[in-house]
């Protein structure tokens, strides 16, 4: 299958890219960039120039593919309106180009759209259409896309994690460092569910060759690790750990604020059911204790 990769360069896409070449499929990488081609033939991907603010460079690599895994985001949190919106837009030009076929197109989102009330974990089966969330958006625009004929499925991310990134825990890290303090709010035993950048790498590979369409699948192999626990980092910056209330949050962690206090816990049990996946790698903490902080 020659598969159009978006994010190809980015801290997932970079992975997939040899498991997919691994599992004798061709990889068509989305880059902008001179550098990210470079890395994409150094990979062994063809490369297909273009980016999400271009939607005719998406019509044109999904139009050359026989299946789509599109995983790049602008993460601005600043934002997030601006950056489900342009999400929406490359989902719809995606879908544009795989109306009438049966061509699979598997986006990505978040673990915790799955959560069905507050202390639930999320789970698969769980997609509330009618949510005002900006996160929201994302899955959407899937299923309009869904609803015009396009085989869709979805990837759900929790904080996805090796010894470099590690998702939210990573800018925890980085505000510690700025502001000489590990920080936490309230109690610090909101969840946030976890898995190794490899193993949600394999889970993209199951979902575009066995999924169904319209399904969605965690890429989950910790449920929850307490959010105090996490900011235990603090340890090994040698900076206190402290608890803040949720109006300290807001101004000491700026746009994430009310991200650092939520609980996102989330299961993967129907996923591993369905698909047979069986993550295998290092658990968050254990790549956070690796990480060099200095």
């Amino acid at each position: 299958m020659k598969v159009f990769l978006t994010g190809a360069t980015g801290k997932i896409g970079s992975a997939i890219v040899p498991e997919l070449i691994k599992a004798g499929h061709q990889v068509l990488g989305l880059t902008r960039s001179d550098a990210g081609a470079e890395s994409l033939l150094t990979a062994g991907a063809e490369v297909h120039r273009g980016s999400l603010e271009d939607p005719e460079s998406l019509r044109s690599g999904a139009g050359k593919s026989d299946g789509v895994i599109h995983c790049a985001y602008d993460n601005n949190f600043a934002n997030w309106n601006a950056s489900q919106k342009q999400d929406s837009q490359a989902i719809d030009a995606l879908g544009d180009a795989l109306m009438g076929s049966d061509r699979p197109l598997v986006i990505t989102s978040v673990a915790a759209m799955g959560i069905a009330s507050p202390g639930q974990l999320a789970t698969e089966d769980y997609f509330d259409r009618n949510d005002p969330h900006p996160l929201r958006r994302t899955e959407k625009a899937g299923a309009a896309v869904a609803d015009r004929g396009v085989n869709v499925s979805v990837v759900r991310l929790p904080q996805v994690h090796n010894t470099v990134r590690q998702g939210l825990p990573t800018y925890l890290i980085q505000v510690a460092r700025e502001k000489k303090v590990s920080a936490y709010v309230g109690d610090g035993l909101n969840r946030w569910a976890a898995a190794h950048l490899l193993d949600v790498a394999h889970l993209y590979l199951l979902v575009l060759e066995k999924h169904e369409a319209g399904s969605r699948y965690h890429a989950v192999a910790e449920e929850g690790i307490p959010v105090r626990q996490i900011a235990e980092i603090g340890k090994g910056l040698q900076i206190p750990v402290v608890s803040l209330s949720p109006e300290q949050a807001q101004s000491h962690f700026g746009p994430l604020g009310r991200l650092v206090g939520a609980d996102m816990p989330a299961s993967s049990r129907q996923t591993r059911q369905r698909l047979g996946w069986h993550p295998a790698g290092p658990g968050l903490i254990q790549d956070l204790e690796q990480t060099q902080y200095s």
